[in-house]
């Protein structure tokens, strides 16, 4: 990050970060429901999110654990992913994942998924490098 773009890394270290995506028509399947592949790039993004602001530096995926679809999210409601990271080491960190559905006109959450991802802080040259924040563990 470079000048007015620099992050307070107190402020977020153990923050959530949210993602709110809107489930069109093209992130469905023939049900018309969140097709799943879709359902795990956003999840992905969100793990990204939480794991890139407690790391300070660039991270990686890699791997996923026990992702589970407990109900479908259909066409026209809200999917919000819910990431936190829940465990660091020295240069990796797991990002727990939740989310919930709604339609967009308010309304009670429903738990759709869940699902764990590993991920690694990275230098330039997308080797794995300490994490920038030490041993700060949630």
């Amino acid at each position: 990050m470079s000048g007015g773009e620099a992050m307070d890394a107190d402020a977020t270290a153990d923050a959530a970060s949210v993602l709110i995506e809107m489930v069109f028509p093209e992130l469905a399947n023939h049900y018309g429901t969140l097709f799943g592949g879709h359902a795990l790039n956003l999840m992905g993004k969100a793990a990204f999110i939480a794991a890139s602001r407690r790391a300070g530096c660039d991270v990686v995926m890699a791997a996923t654990d026990k992702v589970v679809f407990h109900r479908p999210v259909p066409v026209g409601h809200l999917l919000e992913l819910t990431a936190r990271v829940i465990r660091t080491g020295r240069s990796s960190l797991t990002v727990a994942v939740r989310g919930q559905s709604r339609p967009p006109q308010g309304g009670p959450p429903r738990h759709a998924l869940d699902g764990r991802f590993e991920m690694v802080a990275v230098d330039r040259d997308g080797r794995p490098q300490p994490l920038l924040l030490g041993d700060k563990s949630p």
